[in-house]
């Protein structure tokens, strides 16, 4: 009985090894056969072998393989368990159906591996959002205010979670300042904060303006409202521009955009934070205009703009961030225009954002630049020269208006010469010409 077991064991193994390569096959059916059953693969069989590749030797000695392993097969039918040789048979008749299914798997496995890459691929840790807070360009008092803020959520949490009484607050906010300065950036880290100390559940930022509230015909307002304020619960909604809701009119809905969200605030006070944001002046009148937003809204957040140097270390930034170096006559020429911008800044000045759509350009000239070589090197492509400032820069201006072109004199005096001024370049000619 320990034989048949030995037997059945070596007939096993030989099949499981059809599946792991051809050249072990080879060996493990010689072996076996040679031992078990007296029986070996043909001479020439084992000569092409050598030569053969895998594929070519399965294929090749394809029949001779499950020959021998049928007839093995039969030969052992009076000592192992009938069931396993049918089996067996069986699964030799499958195995050329079987290969030829392995030789289509490598194709369908490699149009599955991007989403089996994406799936597997491993997320990013998350910055701490006071780091990222911590990192921005300017912003001190900002910065101060916000830092106060969470210290006083986070004990009034504390104090809750041990059973004290906590002071009723709000936690809606107004933020006022220019385009640019920053608003939806912090909107974005108070969100992650509220969430990292527990008082919202999910820290999501939802950003909308006045199109995203307000329809045209009564009663869709307040469906799209509410449809955002779903997608806002368990974080923050940002409302930009926000002044724009209270415009008034026959036909504007823009009243009932603020009456479903005073709504919403209230029905979700504990897991929904809203934020509204504009131009200090009509931030003010918009929540004044109202005595439910201004009851609501009683904590202010105004947003400086940038001085020169910090919008310069925000175009630094962007350099460091999309891996652009800038040589020193470069960094004198954007400080310059930068520096140009803000003295000329009018209510369409938009602080980083400007700086940013300079980066831009700058970055879109360098690539026709780049274009025109023939074999740009990896410091060719990261190198931003003045000549990528789009026009003159200030420096040039001023020297253009100091200095007219030196064309224009060149000109003149080119039609200047006339006879009158041959004749009193050279008064002594016409007496000459009366002597003679």
């Amino acid at each position: 009985m320990s034989k048949d077991k030995d037997i059945r064991k070596n007939i096993g193994d030989l099949y499981d090894d059809l599946w792991g390569g051809v050249s072990e096959i080879k060996q493990k059916v010689e072996a076996s056969l040679e031992e078990k059953a007296g029986k070996a693969l043909p001479d020439a069989a084992k000569a092409n072998a050598k030569k053969a590749d895998p594929n070519e030797l399965l294929k090749s000695n394809m029949e001779n393989i499950s020959g021998l392993i049928k007839s093995m097969s039969e030969d052992l039918r009076k000592n192992i368990d009938s069931d396993f040789a049918e089996d067996l048979k069986d699964s030799v008749q499958e195995l050329p159906k079987h290969k030829e299914e392995e030789r289509q798997l490598p194709v369908e496995e490699q149009a599955a591996q991007p989403e089996k890459a994406q799936e597997e691929q491993p997320k990013e840790p998350e910055e701490d959002p006071m780091e990222q807070l911590n990192a921005l360009v300017g912003l001190k008092e900002l910065k101060h205010d916000v830092k106060e803020l969470i210290n006083l959520v986070k004990t009034q949490k504390i104090r809750e979670e041990s059973g004290l009484k906590t002071v009723p607050m709000s936690l809606h906010l107004v933020f006022s300042g220019n385009p640019g300065t920053g608003k939806t950036t912090i909107a974005r880290i108070l969100a992650s904060l509220y969430k990292q100390i527990g008082v919202l559940s999910k820290g999501q930022l939802v950003e909308v303006d006045r199109s995203s509230l307000v329809a045209g015909y009564v009663g869709q307002t307040a469906i799209k409202t509410q449809e955002k304020i779903q997608e806002a619960l368990g974080g923050v909604l940002f409302i930009d521009e926000a002044y724009t809701l209270s415009k008034t009119g026959m036909m504007d809905f823009g009243q009932e955009a603020i009456d479903t969200i005073l709504k919403a605030m209230e029905d979700h006070r504990k897991d929904l934070v809203v934020i509204v944001a504009g131009y200090t002046d009509l931030m003010k009148d918009f929540v004044e205009s109202n005595p439910g937003l201004k009851s609501r809204f009683n904590k202010y957040f105004y947003f400086e703009d940038y001085n020169e140097e910090e919008l310069m270390e925000i175009f630094r930034g962007n350099c460091r961030k999309y891996d652009y170096v800038m040589d020193e006559e470069m960094e004198k020429e954007v400080l310059q225009r930068i520096c140009k911008m803000v003295e000329e800044k009018d209510e369409n000045f938009a602080n980083a954002r400007s700086v940013r759509n300079l980066f831009e350009s700058i970055v879109t000239n360098q690539a026709s630049r780049i274009a025109e070589m023939e074999n740009p090197t990896g410091e060719d492509l990261k190198q931003l020269k003045a000549e990528d400032i789009e026009g003159q820069s200030p420096q040039d201006d001023e020297k253009a208006e100091e200095n007219p072109t030196e064309e224009e004199p060149t000109e003149e005096s080119s039609e200047e010469p006339s006879e009158e001024n041959l004749t009193e370049e050279n008064p002594e000619e016409e007496p000459s010409e009366e002597n003679q």
